[in-house]
């Protein structure tokens, strides 16, 4: 029979006084109430349109339509296709970028568990002996004794100044920092595999252009050597076709080294060794995409580097309300209750129960100083993390804007330069004859066939500088447009 002190002490422990009801109903209203939070500033606009408004016309956000998810298709090449796929599966960079996010997201779920109540349970035993003796029920006993103990303990810490809310809030907008931070890495790599590989295509008609430069030298060669034998031109000529030939089968050889290393570049890429990469040659480039005439700046607002910069002004800004609440005193409310006997089989009797109940109150006085620093350190934080998400805007306009005006000069020019590529062939063909039947000098045919091999390899970089800028453009507007 337990005794009556006893059995009024358990009840107690089970129905709560009046006070502790009022103080847990005054703990739940100033939690919903984050004293210490800070706003962070607006977020910046973006311009109603480009500053190349004689060639972009403004357009109104609803009219931008994404494009689908993989933006690369646009080029058409199912190589490519391919080669973008591969990427998001292979690429080591984006595979820490995933485990960042993991980790971000464990994060965030550790804040919000500090939200709740902790509870643990413990079992204990021990033997011990003092010289002294131990006093048990109110006899000495100067043997060794024997302790059993089984525990609950439970305690929480209530958010009285948002201090853990504000955590929480900082968290969250890590981890979609971080997320956005993925997408940025995704469409850098994407972006990077395919400038990379619109240079091993254009290494690749390179290559065409100089072999078949190298065989229209050795035919002029041939021919020069033929009318050399035959009196008709002079050794200088015979020289000269040798330069010429020697120079070409020269830049052959440093454009397929330009092709290798660009292949391994593709395959470090797709997370492969350089040697597990085969790629089909093809001498044709990909047809460049039309860029709308409609684009709206507000395009940006989708680019996830933005976005990331942005998220890391609100977790910065969250930082300055949890290092504000230090100022604040802290509350824990905590609890135990348990059974402590001397013997394992009369430990879970009435008798031995044990139990303890109340809040703890705690203001830090002096510190040196540390909450202040605490708390400019976060604003600092803060400034910068404004600052560098304000300079990821304009430099994100910036690299529209540049490569907008790039990529219609370039349309243009591509234009110009193919109508120079015909007349300088059309021009080779005229001297060739004409040295053929004796009435020019084979320097008049070097000056032609230099001229037609330069207006083609100027072409083919204007046209690789073409599908970079269009491809960096999309990736400056997160790969979305609506195509013409």
């Amino acid at each position: 029979m337990p005794t009556p002190m006893t059995s009024m002490t358990a009840t107690s422990f089970l129905r709560p006084s009046l006070p502790a009801v009022a103080a847990a109903v005054l703990v739940a209203l100033l939690s919903g109430c984050a004293v210490t939070r800070v706003d962070p500033p607006a977020p910046v606009t973006a311009p109603a349109q480009y500053k190349e408004d004689g060639l972009w016309k403004q357009a109104r956000p609803a009219t931008a339509e994404p494009v689908p998810e993989q933006w690369w298709t646009l080029f058409d090449d199912p190589v490519l296709n391919d080669l973008q796929r591969r990427l998001v599966i292979g690429n080591e960079n984006l595979k820490a970028a995933v485990a960042q996010l993991a980790g971000a997201r464990a994060a965030l779920e550790a804040s919000r568990s500090a939200l709740l109540p902790t509870l643990s349970v413990g079992v204990s035993g021990t033997r011990s002996a003092s010289p002294d003796g131990n006093v048990t029920n109110g006899t000495i006993n100067r043997g060794p004794t024997n302790s059993v103990q089984a525990s609950l303990n439970a305690s929480w810490e209530p958010d009285l100044w948002g201090r853990l809310r504000l955590a929480s809030e900082g968290a969250g907008a890590t981890l979609q920092a971080t997320a956005d931070d993925l997408a940025a890495a995704r469409l850098s790599a994407q972006a990077t595999l395919a400038q990379t590989y619109f240079s091993l295509r254009t290494a690749e008609a390179q290559e065409a252009l100089y072999d078949r430069s190298v065989q229209a030298y050795q035919r002029s060669l041939d021919l020069t050597q033929a009318r050399y034998q035959s009196g008709v031109a002079a050794r200088s000529d015979v020289l000269q076709a040798q330069t010429q030939l020697r120079s070409a089968q020269a830049q052959l050889l440093e454009t397929r080294s330009t092709r290798a290393q660009l292949a391994h570049a593709i395959a470090v890429l797709l997370g492969l060794p350089p040697s597990a990469l085969e790629l089909s040659k093809n001498a044709a480039l990909p047809t460049p995409p039309e860029v709308p005439m409609m684009l709206p700046s507000q395009l940006l607002e989708r680019r996830p580097d933005i976005a990331a910069a942005q998220r890391r002004v609100a977790s910065a800004y969250a930082q300055i309300g949890v290092a504000d609440a230090a100022y604040f005193p802290s509350l824990t409310l905590s609890g135990s209750a348990g059974y402590r006997s001397s013997t394992l089989s009369k430990l879970l009797s009435a008798p031995n129960l044990f139990w303890s109940l109340g809040p703890s109150l705690a203001q830090a006085i002096f510190d040196g100083g540390q909450r202040k620093l605490a708390s400019a350190q976060a604003r600092t934080s803060a400034e910068v993390a404004t600052s560098t998400y304000r300079q990821t805007v304009l430099t994100a306009l910036q690299e529209v804007e540049d490569n907008l005006i790039l990529a219609d000069h370039l349309r243009e020019e591509a234009r110009l330069q193919q109508e120079a590529l015909e007349s300088a062939q059309r021009n080779l063909e005229l001297v060739t004859d004409q040295y053929r039947a004796g009435t020019v000098s084979f320097l008049d045919v070097t000056t032609a066939q230099n001229s037609a091999f330069n207006a083609e390899a100027s072409l083919l970089s204007v046209r690789n500088r073409q599908l970079a800028a269009i491809s960096l453009l999309l990736k400056n507007v997160a790969g979305r447009w609506t195509p013409a």
